[in-house]
Order: structure tokens, then sequence, then C-alpha cells
């Protein structure tokens, strides 16, 4: 598909990730641009739509499903990471909360777009999804175990709605320069740059996109079944 004229629905759009996805469509020559955010009033990008959106609440899902039906490009961006293991005191708790956002926040945002998906000619889902999909750290261990979980219900997106003529792309980074990674010295990738790549892959029919050397490296692993090592265990 192609961005230009497309209808556009961002989730989490009021910074970082998903502002940067927002500027990008817009410049793109996007028709309309709708931007998800539990505030909407900090949505301040001229032109684009802001749209109240909490993905954890089901009736704001059924909500925005139902004002945006003429959605023909979908980019799950919202979610959360949260610092931790899975085996520490209270780890269960932080898990679910990650899950309830990055796994069935994202699901329930497939599962009410797709109908209106369909109808507009199947158009694009796009999940943000992390190199920790694949591999693991103590640091953030809770949040690979979501964004694992991410990329299998992506997978099964991509099935399931293959028969509408939808596409599904998983986006897969390590660290982008957003506020997620403020203060940890690491590599970055630029969000403008990630995003045109994401919107690039889209426009080429691409269904993952590995944006940087560290991810193809761990992608190209997991292919070939190299045993992984801890991507952060240096």
């Amino acid at each position: 598909m192609k961005i230009k004229d497309s209808v556009v629905f961002i989730s989490g759009a009021n910074r970082g990730l998903g502002l940067q996805f927002a500027t990008e469509a817009w410049a793109r020559g996007a028709k309309k641009v709708y931007a998800g955010a539990r505030d909407p009033s900090k949505v301040n990008l001229p032109g684009v739509i802001p749209i109240k959106l909490d993905i954890t609440n089901p009736d704001d899902v059924l909500a925005v499903a139902k004002e945006c039906s003429d959605i023909t490009l979908l980019i799950n961006n919202a979610g959360i990471v949260r610092i931790g293991g899975v085996t520490q005191e209270g780890a269960a708790a932080t898990l679910r909360e990650q899950l309830e956002t990055n796994l069935f926040g994202t699901q329930a945002m497939g599962e009410a777009f797709a109908p209106a998906l369909g109808r507009n000619g199947g158009g694009t889902i796009l999940n943000i999804l992390s190199l920790f999909s694949w591999t693991s750290t103590p640091m953030i261990a809770g949040y690979a175990v979501s964004k694992a979980a991410a990329w299998a219900l992506t997978n099964a997106q991509r099935n399931e709605l293959r028969a509408q003529s939808t596409q599904v792309t998983g986006f897969h980074a390590g660290f982008i320069d957003t506020d997620f990674t403020r203060g940890l010295d690491v590599p970055k990738s630029k969000p403008e740059d990630v995003v045109r790549m994401a919107l690039d892959a889209i426009e080429a029919g691409d269904e993952e996109v590995l944006v940087d050397d560290t991810t193809r490296q761990v992608r190209g692993g997991l292919s070939h079944s190299v045993y992984l090592k801890d991507a952060m265990a240096q």
C-alpha cells in the first residue's frame, strides 16, 4: 500500500516514536492521520486528529474503531516498559501490567479494526515490536516476555487476515532515542530514520522491518537456529 492518500491511525501518538510516525505519515501525503493518546490534549501536531485512547480500556478501543472506520493503516505503537526481571518478588504484577498493554492491548486494537480494514480494501497493520522479541536481559526481562508474545500475535494476525488482503508487518528495533531510553548510555537509532524505514517497508509489502545491525544479527541467528546469547551481556 501507499502512504499517500491513506487513512492512518497511530496509538501512543503524543510523543516519541508515535509522534514521529504521525509527522512522517502526514509529510508523505496521508489523507487523514488519527493520533491516539490517553490525553489527546497533548497531541500538538498540526493537521492530525487527536483521539482519546487507552488501549487497555475496551470501551476506548471499541469507540475509536467505530469513530475511525475509514482507516487503511493501523500503527500499534502504544506500549510500556518496566524495569525488572521475572523471578524477583512482585515480578508477576509487573509482567501482567506489560502484557495488558503490549500484548492484550495490541490484540484488542487488531480485533477491533480488522473489519474496517477489510471493508476498506485490506490495508495494513504495523505492530511495534522489539529486538527483545527474540532475546532478553534481566534489566527488562518482563518487557521481553511481552514483546515475544506480541511477535507471536503478529504472526497469528498475519495468517488470519491474509484472506481479507490485510498486510501485517512487525517492526523490530534495538534502542531508539526516545523517552523510553533517556539516560541509557547505549547506541540508539534516530526516530526519524526508523520511521522512514518502517513506512518504506509497508509500501514495499514487507512482513518485517529490522532497523539496525544488532536486530538483524539476532534475527538472522534465530532464522538459522543458532543459539542466541544474551544480547546485553557484554
